[in-house]
């Protein structure tokens, strides 16, 4: 896997209201800087000429400097491991057209570094509030990004035991898999399938709250 830098992904005014925002929650954050960070997952080593036109492909968004960073901690956003983001799919089909036959996909993903006195419960709760749960994750480290590129067998379909556990096992799915779902929506999607008369399936939930935030 090749990781590129990219250009800052904040201007200066999210930045700021990123900042103000973290620090209503968080007041030790001093302050905050985002850049994209692109992952390029290859069949073979690209050549020099190679590297310069994806690099040419991935020179976007603002030109102000990239910052150098120290004294910080990192918390890198990525499209949920297993899942293929637009963005992805988008910059894949250009690269293969510019002749990158050997670069197999691309996907990106946002390195936000955080300058304050945090511990690791305000870290994460800091994290929590830079990605959304429903198409995002938060990795260690951005090496683990490999992880996006990893290849298994679907998982087997699953249902939430509505019927017989009622709303907490709803509200555990909710946590479980993610689904950043509403109060409202969850007292909906139990009143409907109680109706029913059957269970939820895990990927019915997940469309469901995929089109709700939309």
């Amino acid at each position: 896997m090749l990781t590129l830098r990219g250009a800052p992904a904040l201007s200066d005014f999210r930045q700021q209201k990123l900042l103000a925002e973290l620090q209503a929650e968080l007041p030790s954050v001093t302050g905050v800087y985002g850049e994209f960070m692109h992952f390029a997952n290859t069949s073979a080593d690209l050549t020099s000429e190679e590297q310069e036109v994806l690099q040419t492909i991935l020179r976007y968004g603002p030109s102000a400097a990239v910052e150098g960073i120290t004294d910080a901690s990192l918390v890198m956003v990525v499209p949920r491991l297993g899942t293929i983001s637009p963005w992805s799919s988008k910059a894949s089909d250009i690269a293969h057209n510019c002749g990158l036959a050997n670069v197999q996909r691309l996907e990106r993903g946002i390195a936000y570094y955080l300058r304050g006195d945090l511990n690791a419960a305000q870290l994460a709760q800091a994290a929590a509030m830079l990605h959304d749960r429903m198409v995002e994750q938060v990795l260690p480290n951005i090496e683990a990004a490999a992880g996006l590129f990893e290849q298994s067998e679907p998982a087997p379909m699953t249902a939430v035991d509505v019927l017989g556990g009622g709303r907490p096992a709803l509200e555990a799915a909710n946590v479980n898999l993610g689904l950043a779902l509403a109060e409202d929506e969850i007292d909906y999607l139990v009143g409907a399938f109680k109706d029913l008369g059957r269970n939820p399936a895990d990927v019915e939930l997940m469309m469901f709250a995929q089109a709700n935030s939309e």
